[in-house]
C-alpha cells in the first residue's frame, strides 16, 4: 500500500471530469421536477445519448456533432415519456421505469457494431499562461469544453429559475398546476419543454461518458449514473448550486475509491466500488427528512378539464 502515489492535483482534476455526466443529467432532471414532473427515465436517456453521441462522433469524426446528436437523441426519447405521461396521462413512475428499460435495450442494439471502436478526441481548452499556473492551472484550466458547459448550465438554470418570468412560471406550474392553469398558463406545453430540456441534458451526460470519461462504447456503460442523478436532485433540495456540490462530492468519492484501489489499499475492491453508492444513500436518508422544498405538484397528473 502506497498512498504517496495518489497525486492530489490529478485527483481533484479527475473528480471534476467524473462529476460532469452526473451534473448534466441532474440539472436537467431538476428543471423537469421543478415543473412538477417526475421522470425516472434519466438512465435510459443517458444511455441513448451515449450511443447517439458515440456513433455520430465516430461516423463524422467530430465530437461536437456527437454531443449535438446526443442532446437530440435524449430529447427525442423524452418525447416518448411526454406521450405516455402528458398525452395518455399514464403513471409517471411506471413510464419512467419503462423508458429506462427501453433505452438500455435499444442502445445495446444500436451499439453492437461500435464495440472496440475508438472515438475521435475532443481535446482540452488551454488558455496561455493561466493553464500553466502550478496547482490551479491543471485543476481548473486544462479540461474539455463540455465540463465548462456543465458549470455554465448550472449557473444559467439558477439565474433563470430565480430571476426570470420563465422561471417563475415553471415554478408556479410545479407548485400548483391547477392555479397556474386557472391563470392561463399552458401547463402541458411548459411541462413538455421542461421534459425535453431534461432529456437533452441527460443525453449530453451520457455522451460525456462514452466520448470523454471512458472513450469507448460498452453496453450499459452508464452503470447507474442516471439513478444517482435522480437521487442528487433530492440531495440538492431542488437547488441548482447544491447539484454542483453533490456531483463533485459523488465524483470525488468515485475517483478516490479508484485511486485507493490503484494504491493497493487492503480493503476488498467490492467494498471500495460500493462506497460512492452507500455514501449517496446515507446522505439521502439524512436529507430526506426535509420534504418542504419539493415542488407540491411533483408526480401528480394534470387534467386540463379541472
Amino acid at each position: 500500500m502506497d498512498l504517496g502515489e495518489i497525486n492530489p492535483v490529478l485527483l481533484v482534476a479527475s473528480l471534476m471530469v467524473a462529476a460532469t455526466p452526473l451534473l448534466l443529467a441532474a440539472i436537467g432532471e431538476l428543471v423537469v421536477e421543478k415543473a412538477g414532473v417526475l421522470n425516472l427515465g434519466v438512465e435510459g436517456m443517458m444511455i441513448i445519448g451515449a450511443i447517439s453521441g458515440f456513433a455520430i462522433s465516430v461516423e463524422t469524426g467530430s465530437p461536437w456533432l456527437g454531443f449535438i446528436a446526443a442532446a437530440i437523441g435524449g430529447a427525442i426519447l423524452s418525447l416518448l415519456f411526454v406521450l405516455l405521461t402528458q398525452v395518455a396521462l399514464a403513471n409517471q413512475v411506471a413510464s419512467g421505469l419503462a423508458l429506462t428499460l427501453f433505452g438500455l435495450g435499444f442502445s445495446a442494439l444500436l451499439g453492437q457494431s461500435y464495440v472496440g471502436v475508438k472515438p475521435p478526441s475532443m481535446g482540452e481548452i488551454n488558455i496561455p499562461f493561466i493553464s500553466d499556473i502550478p496547482v490551479i492551472g491543471p485543476i481548473l484550466f486544462q479540461h474539455d469544453p463540455i465540463l465548462y458547459l456543465g458549470i455554465a448550465l448550472i449557473a444559467a438554470v439558477w439565474a433563470v429559475l430565480k430571476y426570470t418570468r420563465i422561471g417563475l412560471i415553471l415554478r408556479a406550474v410545479g407548485e400548483n398546476h391547477d392555479a397556474a392553469h386557472a391563470l392561463g398558463y399552458k401547463v402541458i406545453k411548459i411541462r413538455i419543454m421542461a421534459i425535453m430540456f431534461g432529456g437533452a441534458c441527460a443525453g449530453l451526460g451520457g455522451a460525456y461518458i462514452s466520448l470523454i470519461r471512458v472513450p469507448q462504447w460498452t453496453e450499459g456503460m452508464t452503470a447507474g449514473v442516471g439513478w444517482i442523478a435522480l437521487a442528487l436532485v433530492v440531495f440538492a433540495s431542488w437547488k441548482p448550486w447544491r447539484v454542483l456540490l453533490g456531483a463533485y462530492l459523488f465524483g470525488g468519492i468515485t475517483v478516490l475509491q479508484l485511486n485507493l484501489q490503484a494504491a493497493g489499499v487492503a480493503i476488498p475492491v467490492e467494498y471500495l466500488a460500493m462506497s460512492p453508492y452507500i455514501i449517496t444513500i446515507l446522505v439521502l436518508v439524512i436529507l430526506s427528512a426535509d420534504k418542504s422544498s419539493a415542488p407540491a405538484s411533483l408526480g401528480r397528473i394534470f387534467h386540463a378539464s379541472h
